[in-house]
């Protein structure tokens, strides 16, 4: 996969599974929607980094970064409550993330290795 489309699937995903917690709820918060924004953060960025821009790039990997850690919070609130969509919603947030960073890390590893 591309990194262009690993940002795209992950910001389709950051949106829908916070929109999913946030109208979902039965008591919605909204930082229910904070992944929404990266996601929508993303998706702003999607041409800039589809075009190598790699000022963009790098920020989009620290985002993704700061995305995934950050999720580990509410992951460890729907375990408590033993909501199992809530662990669903978030475990897939989670996976996205991670598997983003490591296309991201291939393709920086790559381009480092055409350069030389």
């Amino acid at each position: 996969m591309k990194p262009s489309s690993a940002n795209i699937l992950t910001a389709i995903v950051l949106i829908v599974m916070s929109a999913w917690g946030y109208f979902g709820s039965e008591t919605p918060s909204v930082t229910a929607l904070i992944p929404a924004f990266f996601g929508i953060v993303f998706l702003a960025l999607s041409g800039p980094f589809r075009k190598e821009n790699k000022v963009v790039a790098h920020i989009i990997v620290v985002l993704t970064l700061l995305v995934f850690i950050s999720l580990f919070k509410p992951l460890s609130g729907v375990l408590s409550r033993n909501d199992t969509l809530g662990i669903v919603r978030v475990g897939a947030m989670l996976v996205v993330s991670l598997i983003a960073l490591v296309i991201y890390i291939k393709s920086f590893i790559a381009a480092r290795k055409a350069k030389a």
